[in-house]
């Protein structure tokens, strides 16, 4: 994949996650190669964190400060081969968002635990905590938007880092018994049970998780995957998978414990899966077959929807955060 065809197809993933659109035409546009990449992202965070240092106002430094994080963040979307490169550019989108949080929400608390870490949001007297997990490639500091949802409806939202992702991702491999890392949250946030959200791989970690952590009360995926096909995922997959897990035969077996046909039934809590109509990558079973077989589940497309549904946040996020918030308190 060219590098003009790899921009295209995250712009609606970047920019849903907070990043300007002109902004990231303007970065991307300059790259020559997508080894590139990297470098030009983090010299973006590294403006917005120059721009915080002069700001007039604590409010405007908070902003450059979690601005800084999100292109930091999408640093580490490629697979680079020197993986250095990804461990700095997630160190810094750790830290330039707990920079933010300190001015903009000083009452966020840091949580870690064996496995994970994020930060907790949100009011003492929450109606409901939602955790967040996100994807192969993503990470904590992707998804606002979801967040801040949540949040607007009086929750407390943690966001997480798992095996692997993140600010994990240096340190750590993937591993498809997820719910025991989500059990771990729960315990380390000392609540009796809460709503979960997943996000791309993440919505597997989410619907395993219902399936096993009797603790989830409900659980909304977001472009899960069903099933995945190692020889069928693109070569892109490939890739970040095999550093994600530490290598191409970990990635081939953790691809293959990816499979919800057994487990799809065993999820007893309400489930909403949310698929878009374009998303379709290779070697990907989308969501329809895990809300068939689930016995609470429940199915919304999105048509005109790409992975992420990034485009189309007013046709399903508000939805599925009141349906959440309904079922997760």
């Amino acid at each position: 994949m060219s590098v003009t065809e790899f921009a295209e197809a995250n712009f609606s993933r970047a920019t849903a996650a907070g990043l300007d659109a002109h902004e990231y035409r303007r970065v991307t546009a300059g790259l020559a190669s997508l080894d590139d990449w990297p470098d030009a992202f983090v010299r973006a965070g590294r403006r917005h964190l120059d721009l915080a240092r002069t700001a007039a106002s604590a409010v405007s430094a908070g902003e450059h400060h979690r601005t800084a994080a999100r292109w930091f963040h999408f640093a580490a979307l490629v697979p680079h081969p020197d993986r250095a490169l990804a461990a700095l550019a997630a160190a810094e989108a750790d830290a330039a968002m707990g920079r933010a949080l300190e001015v903009l929400e000083p009452e966020a608390r840091r949580i870690e635990g064996p496995g994970f870490t994020g930060r907790l949001r949100g009011p003492a007297d929450a109606a409901a905590t939602v955790v967040i997990v996100p994807g192969m490639d993503s990470g904590k500091e992707e998804f606002h938007a979801v967040a801040d949802t949540f949040l607007r409806r009086g929750a407390a939202v943690f966001a997480m880092d798992g095996p692997g992702q993140g600010a994990l991702a240096a340190t750590t491999v993937v591993r498809p018994d997820y719910h025991r890392v989500v059990g771990d949250v729960i315990d380390a946030l000392g609540v009796e049970g809460i709503g979960l959200v997943g996000l791309s791989l993440g919505g597997y970690y989410a619907a395993e998780s219902a399936a096993l952590e009797p603790r989830v009360r409900a659980a909304v995926t977001v472009s899960g995957p069903f099933r995945l096909d190692w020889d069928a995922l693109p070569a892109f997959v490939h890739d970040t998978l095999t550093q994600r897990a530490g290598g191409a035969g970990p990635a081939r077996d953790f691809a293959r414990h990816v499979d919800l046909t057994d487990l799809a039934p065993r999820i007893a809590v309400p489930l909403l899966v949310v698929d878009g109509g374009r998303d379709a990558i290779p070697g990907v079973v989308n969501g329809e077959p895990l809300a068939r077989l689930a016995p609470r589940g429940e199915y919304l497309l999105v048509p005109y929807a790409d992975h992420l549904l990034g485009e189309a946040h007013p046709d399903w996020l508000p939805a599925a955060a009141d349906w959440l918030m309904a079922r997760a308190g």
